[in-house]
C-alpha cells in the first residue's frame, strides 16, 4: 500500500506554498484526470451491480430485484477484478493530477488495497453473525423505499429469489467449517432464536410482510389486493421453506461445529489478520499492543474525572457502589418503552437549534428517529444510525433500542443523541453526501476512524453548547467515553491477548455503569466483528489532539464553527490525511492573523 501521508505532505506544501507537485506537462493532465474519473465510475458500477441492496438503499433503483451473487465464484470474480482495478490505477500518471486529484488517487487506492489485503482472509465464509445475516433479511424492507407498485414487485421478485440466496449462504457456512473459518460458539447461539421468529404458521406472521399490511393509499386498491396476494404466496412457498432448511443445518451441523475459542486469533493465520484489522481500523501503523496501552491510559483518565462527579453529587461510597446505584436506582430508568422514546424525541428536538453555535455549514438532508424491530432488539446496541438514500427519496434515521427499558438509563439520553443524530453521524454522513464535487466511492463511503471518531468526538460537543446541565447527564458523557476507552483494552485483549469472555465482561463492569445485558451484548458484538470498535476512540483522540494544537496556536482568533467546517470539508479521510488538512488550515489561519496585524 502506499504511504499516504508521503505523498500527502507534498500535496499540503502545494496548497498552502503555491509550490509545484510536478513539473509535468499542464497539457497531460486532462488525459490522466479523465482516466482517473472513467476509472472511479467504472469501479463504482461494478460495486452497485456486486452490491444491489446497497444500490438499492442508495436509491439506484436498476437492481431493485437482486440481492447479489455469494457463490465462491463470485468471490473470486471481485478479488480478480480489484486487482485488475488497482493494476489500471498504477498505469495512471499521477503527478500530473491536480492536488486534489492526487489525493481521490492515493484514497481510492487506498481503499482497493485494503479489499485485497481483505481478501487474505476469507472472513466472507462466516455470513452471518448474532448482530445480523440472512436470519435478519427482513429488516431490509425497512430501509428501502418502497412507494409504488414497482417498488413493490421489485421486493417481491426479491423474496421470491430468497431460497437461492440461502442455498449460496449455507454453501459458504460449509466451506467456512471446512476451512476453519467459523464463528464463536457463544456468540452464535443467539442466532437460532432469530432464526425461529422466521418460522411462522401463516404469511401474515411473517416479518416480511410487514410493509404489505398497509400499502400506500397512491396503490388502487386492486393492485394493493393483488400485491398482497403475491406475498402470501411467495412467503408461504419459497421463504418460510428457505429458513427451515436455514435452522436444520444450523442447529444440527454449523452450531456444533463453531468453535469454543473468541479471539481473531484462533482463526486460520489469526495474529496477522488481527494485526491487518488494527491497522485497517484505525488507518495507522499501531499494533495491537499499542492500542492496548492506549486504552489502559484512557480509562485511568476517565476513571478520574469519573471520581470527581462522583464527589459533586455527594455520593459517598466507592466507584463501583456509585456504578451499582446508577445502574438500579428506579429513578434513572423509564418503565414504558414509549416515554424512553419520547425522550429521545425530545432531546432531538433540543439539540438541533444549538447547532449554529458549532457549524456555518448544516446538512439540507433531515434525519428521523426508529425503533430498531423487536426481532433483533435483545441481541444489538443501544442505538445505530443509517444514512440518506443518495438520490434525496430517504432521510437518515436515528434507530433506538426499546428493548427492556430497565437499562437504558436516561442520563445516556444527550450524550447518545449527540453520538447516533446531530451534530455526530447524521450532520457528518450528510455533509459528506453533499459533497458534490467529490467522485462517489468518497461521498457514499469512507474511514471507519473518521466517521466514528467524529460520533465520539460530537459527544464532547455537548459540553459546547449545554447540553450536560445536570451532573449525572456529565457522567452519562464520561460513561460513553469510558465505553469506547474500555474497547480498545477489551478488543486487543480478546483478540490477541488471550483473554476470555469473562475476562471482558468483568473489565467492561469494573469500570462502566452499563447494565449487564448492555455489556455482555457490547463484548458478544467486538466478538463478531474484529478490530472494528477501535475506531472510535482513536479517531476521536486524534480529533481532539487536533482542535487543542489549533487553539493553542490560534489563541483568541479560533474559531470553532471554522474549524469544524474544514474539519469536515473531505468527507471521511485516514487520520494521516485528516492531521495535514487541519495543520493547512492552522497554517492559513495564521497568515490571515499575521497579514491583519501587519496591516
Amino acid at each position: 500500500m502506499k504511504q499516504i501521508f508521503v505523498i500527502a505532505i507534498s500535496i499540503f506544501v502545494a496548497l498552502i506554498g503555491g509550490v509545484k507537485v510536478a513539473d509535468a506537462d499542464v497539457g497531460s493532465r486532462p488525459a490522466a484526470q479523465g482516466a482517473l474519473y472513467g476509472l472511479f465510475e467504472e469501479a463504482w458500477e461494478l460495486d452497485m451491480q456486486d452490491n444491489p441492496v446497497w444500490a438499492s438503499m442508495l436509491g439506484d433503483r436498476r437492481f431493485n430485484r437482486a440481492w447479489g451473487e455469494l457463490s465462491a465464484a463470485s468471490f473470486e470474480r471481485r478479488r480478480m477484478a480489484n486487482a485488475a482495478i488497482l493494476k489500471r490505477l498504477d498505469s495512471i500518471d499521477q503527478e500530473s493530477l491536480s492536488p486534489q486529484d492526487q489525493i481521490n488517487f492515493l484514497l481510492f487506492d487506498q481503499a482497493y488495497e485494503s479489499r485485497m489485503a481483505e481478501a487474505e482472509h476469507p472472513t466472507h465464509l462466516m455470513p452471518i453473525s448474532q448482530r445480523g445475516g440472512i436470519q435478519t433479511l427482513d429488516e431490509i424492507g425497512d430501509r428501502l423505499r418502497l412507494e409504488t407498485v414497482q417498488d413493490f414487485d421489485d421486493w417481491l421478485a426479491r423474496l421470491a429469489q430468497i431460497d437461492q440466496l440461502m442455498q449460496q449462504t449455507i454453501a459458504l457456512m460449509k466451506e467456512g467449517m471446512a476451512s476453519g473459518y467459523v464463528p464463536p460458539k457463544i456468540t452464535m447461539s443467539r442466532v437460532p432464536g432469530q432464526i425461529a421468529k422466521q418460522l411462522v404458521s401463516t404469511a401474515e406472521e411473517s416479518l416480511f410482510f410487514k410493509p404489505f399490511e398497509i400499502l400506500p393509499n397512491s396503490i388502487a386498491p386492486a393492485q394493493q389486493a393483488r400485491l398482497q396476494s403475491e406475498a402470501r404466496s411467495i412467503i408461504t412457498e419459497t421463504v418460510i421453506p428457505a429458513y427451515q432448511t436455514l435452522e436444520k443445518f444450523f442447529n444440527e451441523e454449523y452450531l456444533p461445529a463453531c468453535r469454543d475459542s473468541i479471539g481473531a486469533s484462533d482463526l486460520p493465520n489469526g495474529a496477522a489478520f488481527y494485526e491487518y484489522r488494527v491497522r485497517r481500523y484505525t488507518t495507522t501503523d499501531m499494533t495491537p499492543e499499542e492500542v492496548h496501552q492506549v486504552g489502559l491510559t484512557e480509562v485511568q483518565r476517565i476513571r478520574n474525572e469519573m471520581m470527581a462527579v462522583k464527589a459533586a453529587v455527594g455520593f459517598e461510597g466507592s466507584l463501583d457502589a456509585f456504578f451499582n446505584f446508577l445502574r438500579t436506582d428506579p429513578q434513572f430508568y423509564f418503565e414504558d418503552p414509549e416515554d424512553l422514546l419520547r425522550a429521545y424525541e425530545a432531546q432531538a428536538k433540543r439539540i438541533d437549534p444549538e447547532l449554529v453555535r458549532l457549524f456555518t455549514k448544516l446538512p439540507r438532508m433531515p434525519y428521523g428517529i426508529k425503533v430498531i424491530p423487536e426481532a433483533v432488539a435483545p441481541d444489538t446496541t443501544t442505538a445505530y444510525y443509517t444514512r440518506p438514500a443518495a438520490d434525496g427519496s430517504r432521510a437518515g434515521y436515528y434507530w433506538v433500542n426499546l428493548y427492556n427499558p430497565a437499562s437504558r438509563p436516561k442520563f445516556e439520553i444527550p450524550v447518545l443523541t449527540v453520538h447516533e443524530a446531530m451534530p455526530g453521524h447524521h450532520l457528518q454522513i450528510a455533509l459528506q453526501q453533499e459533497l458534490e464535487s467529490l467522485p462517489n466511492f468518497r461521498r457514499y463511503s469512507g474511514f471507519t476512524v473518521f466517521t466514528e471518531g467524529w460520533g465520539l468526538y460530537s459527544e464532547r460537543l455537548g459540553y459546547d453548547i449545554g447540553l450536560y446541565q445536570d451532573p449525572y447527564d456529565q457522567f452519562g458523557q464520561l460513561s460513553y467515553d469510558m465505553w469506547r476507552a474500555v474497547r480498545l483494552v477489551v478488543d486487543t485483549g480478546m483478540h490477541y491477548k488471550g483473554w476470555s469472555r469473562d475476562e471482558a465482561i468483568a473489565y467492561f463492569e469494573r469500570n462502566a455503569p452499563r447494565k449487564k445485558l448492555d455489556i455482555i451484548n457490547e463484548i458478544d458484538r467486538y466478538i463478531s466483528w474484529p478490530g472494528q470498535a477501535l475506531a472510535y476512540k482513536i479517531g476521536q483522540l486524534k480529533m481532539l489532539a487536533l482542535r487543542d494544537k489549533a487553539s493553542s496556536q490560534l489563541g483568541d482568533r479560533f474559531d470553532l464553527k471554522r474549524f469544524h467546517d474544514r474539519m469536515l470539508s473531505q468527507g471521511a479521510i485516514p487520520l494521516s490525511l485528516l492531521e495535514i488538512t487541519m495543520d493547512q488550515w492552522i497554517e492559513s489561519e495564521l497568515r490571515q492573523v499575521e497579514a491583519v496585524d501587519d496591516s
